[in-house]
């Protein structure tokens, strides 16, 4: 076994310690279960008392086995752990998972004895799973190394869907909806604690599974943020979906994810973004999650986003086509052309789309072909869709509909073909093996739909490959408005022409050199917020307001901030026009540098529009990132204002992104506000900027 996965997933031998005679127990079950799937490898049970579990000889200690097993399952109380690490540490165990909980979850000295238990593994060079976990399984092997009572009544079916969990019990749930939707489950892991093993390591792992196709995944929160993004991309890349559920969007359920697994939440705002980034599906509910993943499983994804709605209820063809178009795809007519052969052969049918046959197709199934058969051929769907309700549960009807169905829908195996329909489970397997996504609810059905056209759409587009930047010698201690403006002009960014001056008369001079009118701020380190001590001064047309403006500033600085170190005063220009913006960088204690980008004003202090990306990134993501938010629309040149400058805007946008990621260590948060995007052609221009850098 030369890979720590190997080990977990396909052990040729398997150490289960404190193995149970009694098969309900959690140091019985395993041995139950490996034994019911007709697991191939050599199983070694451990426990001092026995001499026999389950009718397996037993050993008295791990020290006693035969032969070094590739992976030892510890069935034991926190308290027993240690001592059973050590002792697989010793005897060259490539690998371990711990069931027990009472470690870093519980507190201080939980988290110490983790501690232990991981610094004892590292230093034999043997992997972890666990500690509070439920273990994996690999159903292909009869493999399953886990004590969770879903497998009490019936084992699960190797299939295309891989599950990543750190809850076991979230992730022993999702395995047994997917058993009961039909899908069967190429690999399953629960990591827990993440006393070594985590949640990034196990996704990077399960996406390069071959029989893997889709995998959902479950985290309260991620440990290894470049790891996690790796496995992200690679699954991109290799076209295979991820359905996420990332808990802890509330303040209450961050510290409930604390308190569950140790795990540091971060802003869900930026997981979510970041998840969006890499083409990964965030589910909102576990139906979401098992419904999308569903639908990706079989590997097919529409070649575009238009849907043809077939119907023989005019009431549900408009409630799916209005939740078509709501989860992003395309509901475009029938041509014209297609609209009056369909009238005239049908003259009660509704032929735009949805295609409406009314009831008339129900005794007629001649009906439903002639409406079929020109959706497919004249249509251009890259999706069919039909609403069957009851029918394919009738006694009398399921059968022809079914025929009649297939016949309408033949030389276009090519397109997705999904249904809604309520039919005994048999019924639904028969379409299913016939090629359809079946769905009870219309809703889920368009969802689910939506997520795979947005699939298809990451999966498209090349790898993000934003050029590295060098990086700079940072300044010590904190910046100046005028000394974070040098620093990131080193980077590419553009700020107006400015000047510093010490006194009035020199910012007069300034001013006169640069026109009016102008805006004057105080400069200093240690003001960061320049407007609560009154130090910025707007508009001013003369020397006679700049002089006075100037001394007004410097006298309020010294008077509100008597310690503050002052530089002077910035004068510059006043630049109008174009559209407010705020960007900016922040230092996510999950996900590391990240770029915010929002509409200035009310647009992001009442209405919170901005998006985030996870740094670095290109101009074309970066294009994608404004096209995020709510009021794109006024950067397109909303009410006959002119088009902003979105191209430079995105510029910037990468720009930033590639500063942050190259002083990851050394820049703590970054903020440009207002950045002002002039109309196409003139570029943008940041009025202020402000860089806390960590302390030296």
């Amino acid at each position: 076994m030369s890979d720590a996965f190997d080990a977990l997933f396909a052990p040729q031998s398997v150490a289960l310690v404190g193995a149970s005679d009694d098969a309900s127990r959690i140091g019985g079950r395993p041995l139950r279960y490996l034994r019911e799937g007709g697991f191939k490898g050599r199983v070694l049970p451990v426990n001092p008392k026995r001499e026999t579990v389950q009718g397996l000889q037993a050993y008295a200690a791990i020290a006693d086995l035969p032969e070094v097993p590739d992976t030892a399952i510890l069935a034991l109380p926190a308290s027993a752990t240690l001592k059973a690490v050590e002792d697989c540490a010793a005897r060259g165990v490539k690998s371990a998972m711990i069931f027990s909980a009472g470690f870093a979850e519980t507190g201080a000295e939980g988290e110490a004895l983790q501690a232990r238990l991981t610094a004892t593994a590292r230093e034999a060079g043997m992997r972890l799973l666990g500690p509070n976990c439920l273990g994996v399984f690999n159903p292909a092997l009869g493999y399953y190394g886990t004590f969770s009572v879903i497998l009490d009544t019936a084992l699960i079916a190797p299939g295309p869907v891989g599950i990543v969990s750190q809850s076991g019990a979230y992730g022993a749930h999702i395995a047994h909806l997917a058993r009961n939707r039909g899908l069967g489950i190429s690999q399953w892991i629960t990591t827990g604690n993440e006393a070594d093993i985590d949640v990034a390591e196990a996704l990077s792992h399960m996406v390069r599974q071959p029989d893997t196709r889709v995998v959902m995944a479950y985290a309260e929160g991620v440990r290894d943020r470049d790891l996690f993004i790796d496995a992200l991309e690679t699954a991109r890349q290799l076209h295979k979906p991820i359905v996420f559920m990332k808990t802890g969007r509330s303040a209450v359920g961050a510290a409930a994810a604390a308190s569950h697994t140790a795990a540091l939440a971060g802003s869900d705002g930026v997981f979510d973004a970041v998840l969006r980034q890499y083409g990964v599906h965030r589910a909102a509910t576990t139906a979401e999650q098992i419904d999308v993943a569903y639908a990706a499983a079989s590997g097919r994804f529409p070649a575009g986003d238009k849907v043809g709605i077939f119907t023989m209820s005019g009431g549900f063809g408009i409630q799916l086509a209005d939740d078509a178009e709501a989860a992003g795809l395309d509901v475009s007519p029938m041509p014209e052309a297609a609209q009056k052969e369909l009238l005239a052969l049908l003259p009660y049918a509704a032929p735009r789309n949805p295609v409406d046959a009314t009831a008339q197709a129900v005794s007629d199934l001649d009906v439903l072909k002639a409406c079929v058969r020109p959706m497919m051929a004249q249509g251009g769907y890259d999706v069919f869709t039909a609403i069957l309700g009851t029918g394919p549960g009738s006694k009398t009807y399921a059968d022809p509909l079914r025929k009649a169905l297939m016949e309408a829908l033949a030389g276009h195996e090519d397109r997705i073909r999904a249904l809604t329909m309520s039919a005994p489970v048999e019924a639904v397997r028969r379409y299913e093996a016939d090629g359809f996504l079946v769905y009870e609810d219309g809703s889920a059905l368009a969802h689910a739909l939506g997520a795979l056209a947005k699939f298809r759409r990451a999966f498209e587009r090349p790898a993000s490959a934003p050029a590295p930047m060098a990086p700079l010698a940072l300044p010590q201690g904190p910046l100046s408005e005028a000394g974070a403006k040098a620093l990131l002009r080193q980077a590419g960014l553009r700020f107006a022409d400015e000047e510093l001056a010490a006194t009035s008369d020199a910012a007069v001079a300034a001013a006169d050199r640069l026109g009016y009118p102008v805006v004057a701020k105080i400069c200093s380190p240690d003001i960061a917020h320049k407007t609560e001590i009154g130090g910025v001064a707007v508009n001013l047309k003369d020397a006679q307001a700049v002089r006075a403006a100037t001394e007004a500033i410097l006298a309020r600085a010294n008077a509100k901030a008597p310690d503050a170190r002052i530089e002077g005063v910035l004068i510059a220009p006043m630049v109008q026009g174009g559209v407010e913006t705020i960007v900016g960088v922040t230092r996510d204690p999950v996900l590391g540098p990240v770029v915010m980008f929002g509409l200035g004003g009310i647009f992001v202090e009442v209405l919170k529009d901005v998006t985030f990306r996870a740094a670095p990134f290109d101009v074309p993501e970066a294009h994608r990132m404004i096209r995020e938010i709510r009021g794109f629309p006024l950067l397109e040149g909303a009410r006959g204002a002119e088009p902003a400058d979105i191209d430079a805007l995105a510029r910037l946008l990468s720009d930033l992104s590639r500063f942050a990621a190259a002083h990851r260590d050394g820049v703590i948060g970054i903020d440009l506000n207002p950045v002002r995007v002039l109309p196409k052609g003139q570029g943008v221009i940041a009025l202020d900027a402000l860089i806390e850098l960590e302390a030296s």
